[in-house]
């Protein structure tokens, strides 16, 4: 039997109260995001220009949400992103407007800034392509990646139950009593930069204050993953951060951890991470740079409360600010916000298909962990409450004050580990 799209969910959104708070700081950079087409407005010839990347198109049209499939994601990012819209709809139905998107499922964006000049009418506007990570020099628009709504291949749980999780886990070792390096496990071989990195865990001439681990996905799948659950690894007072190929959905995971947490500056940002501050949410580091890695490690274990501070306030913006709720009005202004910019007809392709959560997730009757990770974040009903208050988006004056205070945060710890590592150098040549 074919498995068709019910007609009796909610059709309007109709909260049983209203909301007083408001969004968090991250959500300011929405605007920002689709300043580009504020002038132009989005039309079919700009929108069609982003196809060339996108791995699919979604329209959604008087609520329902219907797939243009072009390429095939790796593993299931592409249905795991597509899950996570449709719950959106589910949480505020008749509130995302009438559109369509191209979506970049890859790790990096596709629209370069370098390739599109407003001086140069045949390539302005660029085109709009959603995308899980941006960078300075891209124009995709970011939005929440799939790991969100789970990560079936590597056996990680959807956000709201690892948050809670990982929250739990945070209280089975007090900070102070916690192994006092710095801790990190993943895949190195995704980029040079995490294979340079391995090299921190190496030195003749003092101990690194770090404990690199190779995670092996094909092992760990054959063991039944039991050594990679996500929420039994907060027992170091120090976790790193360092990019893959491109931004890492290990973000979120780390930073909750309450560990102090050493990120090694990105080149690449997802939705949320732009309105983190070094010294309150994080340690910076500098790329390629094993003994700033030893220097955190060091002023943490010998300032152990401001160390502690900075470890529970970027949890805290991680397990408060990106609670799915968040989450999903973050989705909704984004898609409410690129919706106003449509100046073309909305259209479903003769190819596409009409999907929703029981078209995705019935036909799943394996049981396995992709039918686990839609059941556990299915959307059962209308949020009782409408989204966040959006916050005023950043005037320049304002957006140039805060990069030049995080830039200001990042230099003065620079200066901090350039000068422990001057009286170290005159140390070891005694």
């Amino acid at each position: 039997m074919t498995q068709t799209c019910p007609s009796n969910y909610p059709t309007k959104f109709e909260p049983a109260i209203s909301s007083s708070e408001t969004c968090p700081d991250y959500f300011r950079w929405i605007q920002q995001d689709l300043k580009v087409w504020q002038e132009t407005g989005i039309t079919r010839e700009t929108l069609e220009r982003a196809k060339p990347n996108a791995h699919f198109r979604i329209v959604i049209k008087s609520g329902r949400l219907y797939v243009d499939h072009y390429d095939k994601a790796y593993q299931t990012r592409d249905v795991f992103t597509i899950w996570g819209i449709l719950q959106l709809l589910r949480m505020y139905p008749g509130q995302v407007p009438d559109l369509e998107l191209l979506f970049l499922c890859h790790d990096r964006p596709g629209i370069w800034k370098k390739y599109f000049r407003k001086e140069d009418n045949a390539t302005w506007p660029p085109p709009p392509l959603f995308h899980y990570c941006g960078h300075r020099d891209a124009y995709d628009l970011v939005f929440p990646d799939w790991s969100f709504w789970g990560w079936p291949e590597v056996n990680i749980k959807e956000w709201n139950k690892l948050s809670v999780a990982i929250k739990e886990g945070n209280k089975m070792v007090k900070w102070k009593d916690r192994v006092p390096y710095a801790y990190w496990k993943g895949n190195p071989m995704v980029s040079i930069a995490r294979r340079n990195f391995m090299t921190c865990n190496v030195s003749d001439k003092y101990d690194p204050m770090v404990r690199l681990y190779v995670q092996d996905w094909k092992r760990e799948t054959r063991a039944g993953f039991k050594g990679s659950n996500l929420e039994d690894q907060c027992t170091h007072r120090y976790k790193i951060y360092i990019e893959g190929n491109a931004w890492s959905v290990s973000e979120k995971y780390i930073l909750a951890c309450d560990s102090m947490t050493l990120l090694i500056k990105p080149e690449f940002y997802d939705f949320f991470v732009r309105s983190m501050i070094p010294m309150e949410h994080y340690w910076p580091i500098r790329p390629n740079n094993c003994v700033d890695l030893k220097f955190a490690v060091e002023w943490g274990n010998n300032n152990t409360d401001k160390a502690q501070v900075i470890g529970r306030q970027g949890s805290e913006y991680m397990l408060k600010n990106l609670e799915m709720n968040y989450v999903y009005d973050y989705m909704l202004y984004m898609l409410q916000g690129y919706g106003k910019l449509m100046k073309l007809d909305v259209t479903v392709p003769e190819n596409a298909t009409e999907v929703c959560s029981e078209t995705m997730a019935c036909p799943i009757t394996d049981g396995g962990l992709i039918r686990q990770c839609m059941h556990d974040s299915l959307v059962t009903s209308p949020s009782v409450k409408p989204a966040c208050n959006l916050p005023q988006p950043y005037e320049d004056g304002e957006l140039k004050r805060f990069l030049e205070k995080q830039e200001n945060a990042e230099r003065e710890v620079e200066k901090w580990t350039d000068e422990y590592w001057e009286v170290q150098s005159k140390i070891l040549q005694q």
